[in-house]
């Protein structure tokens, strides 16, 4: 992944606070909180800024907005080049949007035995399908990585150069949809807690806003609480699928497949545990999972990352 402009930290504005979000579910319901004026209503002067996923990490470590909304393993990649942060905020964990999709005629993920796959390198998707691997008697070596942008994998995939790709959703349901005779193969359901995404947090911006942060973590909540209440799911369905270009019926049958996190699930995975269920055991895995593909060299600690207290202070 290209990280830019790491030493520009410093230049994080300080009047409004910039979080950067993308198309995963768990991000794009914080639309909700932006077109119901929740920021606003909370005395806060905060911006959400759109980005694809790579390019939002990237304004990120060059100091563009104040925090990110990323796969806790990949913030991990931009502390150990320099851009540290405080996760404030566990947002939610995989359970079936990412995906590992087979074009036709790969029924498996042993099928995949001397093929060709395409995924965005040292991304999730990447340790998703090392998994799969993993737990079909496969290793990495067994196939031919091609590197492919997440957003690119759908047309990829139907060019017929690939076998499979990985794609989180709603890429990888376009993928579905696009490519006649392609499924799934191996998805996050199948390891959950492998893939936790959270709210990165600028240390400068945290250490200056601590109270806005605790208000920021808290509207989020209360975007989730808004998606989950019957009441008010289809209002929260349309306001995201319409963020994302995606049809409201569609979108909603895809909902499932994140697990977005309460205040009382936050805290059980904020408890120490070297299980994939805690965020500290999935960040140790994705930490051995960056230092065995080279995508840095010295071990990261979750602990210098997370920032419990904020969760842990929520009713």
């Amino acid at each position: 992944m290209a990280l830019v402009g790491l030493a520009s930290l410093a230049g994080v504005r300080a009047d409004t606070i910039k979080i950067g979000y993308s198309d995963w579910p768990g991000y794009t319901v914080m639309e909700v909180a932006k077109q119901k004026g929740w920021f606003k209503d909370a005395g806060l002067d905060v911006e959400m800024v759109w980005f694809e996923y790579s390019p939002s990490i990237d304004a990120f470590s060059a100091g563009k907005i104040d925090a990110d909304m990323i796969v806790a393993g990949d913030d991990m990649v931009t502390g150990a080049s320099g851009a540290k942060s405080k996760i404030v905020c566990l947002v939610d964990y995989s359970e079936g949007s990412d995906m590992i999709v087979g074009g036709p005629g790969i029924d498996s993920i042993k099928d995949l035995k001397g093929k060709k796959v395409g995924v965005e390198l040292t991304l999730v998707e990447h340790e998703l399908l090392l998994q799969a691997l993993k737990v079909n008697g496969l290793s990495q070596s067994d196939v031919t990585l091609v590197g492919t942008a997440t957003d690119k994998t759908p047309q990829t995939l139907a060019s017929g150069t690939v076998a499979a790709i990985g794609a989180w959703y709603p890429i990888s349901g376009q993928a579905l949809k696009q490519v006649a005779g392609s499924k799934k193969l191996f998805t996050s359901a199948d390891a959950k807690g492998l893939i936790f995404d959270v709210i990165a947090v600028n240390p400068a911006s945290y250490a200056a806003h601590k109270e806005d942060w605790a208000k920021i973590t808290a509207i989020y909540y209360k975007c989730v609480a808004y998606l989950m209440d019957p009441a008010t799911r289809d209002d929260a369905i349309k306001i995201m699928a319409a963020k994302v270009g995606a049809d409201p019926v569609e979108y909603a049958k895809n909902v499932p497949g994140t697990h977005f996190l309460t205040v009382a699930e936050a805290k059980t995975c904020l408890k120490k545990s070297h299980d994939m269920m805690s965020i500290y055991g999935s960040m140790e895995l994705s930490d051995k999972f960056n230092l065995d593909n080279a995508v840095y060299k010295v071990s990261q600690k979750p602990s210098d990352y997370i920032v419990p207290g904020i969760v842990m202070g929520l009713k």
